[in-house]
């Protein structure tokens, strides 16, 4: 990975992912890497700027590169249509994350506000909801 130029982290329900984008700036080459996995190659592509797509589960991820003079870029995540900072800041309001450690085991508990899921470790777990009302 010698032309790493960004890596960003992208909490969703089932977990946080990271994504590692290279760009070979005389190349044109461009890798998108989704926690350590290789998602998109590109070899000698004549046009250094554009925008790489790919998904990550049920989110569509886009990757911009901007020039911002000479052969120098500006790079940008956009996940569901939103820029990084705002789908963070949004997830931040619809998920409510527990992490803790039970007998020796540790646990990623994920509450999505929205649609009242609960995910563990990853994965989509069967609930119950029961209210009580006190008088």
């Amino acid at each position: 990975m010698g032309d790493t130029v960004g890596v960003w982290d992208v909490c969703l329900s089932d977990g946080v992912h990271r994504i590692e984008f290279e760009h070979g700036t005389t190349s044109g080459k461009r890798v998108v890497r989704v926690d350590g996995k290789e998602v998109v190659r590109r070899d000698w592509m004549f046009r250094l700027v554009g925008f790489e797509q790919f998904g990550i589960g049920k989110a569509k991820c886009t990757i911009q590169i901007h020039p911002i003079g000479g052969f120098s870029y500006e790079y940008s995540l956009d996940i569901n249509g939103k820029s990084y900072k705002k789908f963070v800041e949004n997830q931040s309001k619809i998920m409510k994350c527990w992490c803790l450690t039970l007998e020796g085991l540790n646990f990623r508990i994920i509450l999505e506000k929205d649609s009242m899921d609960v995910w563990i470790n990853g994965q989509k777990v069967e609930t119950t909801v029961r209210m009580t009302i006190r008088i």
